[in-house]
């Protein structure tokens, strides 16, 4: 399939979730969006693609994640706010906005610390819900060492997300 218009309409929502959902932030999902395109049209210049919405959730997944790292080294030097303006408007509380806030940014802070794989491994799974065999395909690994891949990330994020949650209750106690 080598016509960008059909493309770019059939996976421009896939790409848009991913990104949105790993960054929380418009102006750099936006950005996500146009270097995933980017790279799969260079992709498609040089190879077949096999399965475009594999090809296209996994470009996307790792733009986001380096945006996430590098967003996260900044917050490092700057102690960035949250973006709260990023929080869906279902009607949720003010005390549920603000629980949804934190836990995200503790997640994306998280996943910015995995190792690429991992991090890589578990977005494609539990965020787009690909298949251990598409996620091997497209990562050129095998279906068991996707599961292990996963297993590890699961672990970690698990110790980071509870470190994170003890860190912050330890902030607000006298």
């Amino acid at each position: 399939m080598k016509d960008w218009q059909e493309i770019v309409s059939r996976y421009s929502g896939l790409v848009w979730r991913t990104a949105y959902r790993l960054l929380g932030r418009h102006d750099e999902a936006a950005d996500c969006f146009q270097e995933a395109f980017l790279a799969a049209w260079e992709i498609s210049r040089s190879q077949k693609v096999r399965h475009w919405p594999a090809l296209m959730a996994r470009l996307a997944t790792r733009r986001a994640l380096d945006r996430l790292r590098r967003r996260l080294r900044q917050a490092e030097q700057f102690r960035e706010m949250p973006d709260w303006s990023a929080v869906p408007a279902r009607d949720p509380s003010p005390t549920d906005q603000l629980a949804y806030a934190d836990l995200s940014d503790r997640l994306r802070g998280a996943l910015g610390q995995l190792p690429h794989q991992q991090a890589e491994v578990f977005c494609l799974r539990c965020l787009d819900d690909l298949s251990y065999r598409d996620i091997a395909r497209q990562l050129d690994l095998k279906v068991s060492a996707v599961s292990v891949l996963l297993y590890r990330a699961r672990g970690r994020l698990r110790e980071l997300l509870q470190h994170s949650a003890r860190d912050e209750r330890a902030e607000v106690e006298p």
